[in-house]
């Protein structure tokens, strides 16, 4: 079992690192692109329609078979559920309180899978109970923290530039408040980590492949419907130059490589330990931001990752 535990500490974390780095690329790409929440989800359909691509030509070189019924259901269900939380997310950030957002939506997203095992499976023992904990403080630390105009990488997202989008007042979204969306952000995460793991037994490939066809299929209508509400029009499209597609290209290789590590974390090990150290992908946005634009960490950044680093040693012993 601790063997099982540390590889799959191993992977989480290193999901983790690819998706902290996923997130900086994608926001750089919408900021290429002008920015606004209809561009975000321009970024996000190229990227995700990019790894789609990439993983039926890995699934049919490696001779995969195309998963059915209970299976095919749980992936597609992944890929909706993350799909629906990345709108809910963006519009969200689009309506300010950025960091309060993520860290709602970060803790949630933790928490959920975090749950839902400890009542399945037990608890994993002291140690890493409390470095459940500790790392919900840690990401707290990390995403709570205002946007003050900057990249906001301890948002996580593509959606780092969506607060400047137009429109969001009407339409999808009207009669939820800001502090709600983020709360359903992070529902549909926790969702999306569960829904993942039951479509496991699929393989590496294909839980993926399916999750991919749902959130296109979501993240398109959710598009779509931005689009003809009123004022639909009024957001600059995404410019679809070489720095924009070169992002969106990082993106779908660092997220998908990200998700196929957490699919091989929940593989040999709990889902828990692998959603919670998962969660904690902020802080490789925030160094990534440092390191190519300047933008060093505050002191409560730096403060969490200190938290977190902790929390890792708690969660793998």
């Amino acid at each position: 079992m601790n063997s099982l535990l540390r590889g799959n500490a191993l992977f989480a974390l290193a999901a983790a690192i690819l998706w902290g780095g996923g997130d900086f690329s994608g926001g750089m790409g919408v900021k290429s692109a002008g920015g606004g929440i209809r561009n975000a989800l321009r970024v996000v359909l190229m990227s995700h329609a990019t790894s789609f691509v990439a993983l039926l030509a890995i699934a049919g070189l490696r001779g995969d078979v195309f998963p059915h019924g209970a299976l095919l259901a749980w992936g597609l269900a992944a890929g909706v559920a993350g799909g629906l939380a990345v709108t809910c997310f963006y519009t969200a950030l689009s309506r300010g309180a950025m960091g309060a957002s993520a860290a709602l939506s970060g803790l949630l997203a933790a928490a959920i899978p975090a749950g839902l095992t400890l009542w399945r499976d037990g608890s994993p023992g002291v140690l890493p109970m409390v470095g459940f904990a500790v790392a919900g403080t840690a990401i707290w630390l990390i995403a709570a923290r205002p946007a003050a105009g900057r990249m906001d990488a301890q948002a996580g997202s593509p959606a780092h530039t969506a607060r400047r989008g137009n429109g969001l007042g009407t339409g999808f979204g009207t009669g939820f408040g800001t502090g709600m969306l983020a709360l359903l952000s992070g529902v549909g995460f926790g969702l999306y980590f569960i829904a993942l793991k039951m479509a496991g037994p699929a393989g590496v490939v294909w839980p993926m492949a399916t999750a991919r066809m749902g959130s296109l299929g979501v993240c398109s209508l959710t598009l779509l419907g931005l689009r003809l509400q009123p004022g639909g029009s009024g957001e600059a499209r995404a410019r679809p130059d070489l720095r924009v597609m070169g992002w969106a290209f990082a993106t779908a290789v660092l997220d998908t490589s990200g998700n196929l590590l957490f699919l091989a974390a929940t593989r040999a090990g709990r889902l828990d330990v692998a959603a919670v150290l998962g969660s904690l992908y902020p802080a490789s946005t925030i160094v990534l931001a440092a390191l190519a634009l300047g933008e060093l960490p505050t002191r409560r950044q730096a403060l969490g990752m200190a938290t977190a680093a902790a929390a890792v040693a708690l969660i793998a012993m």
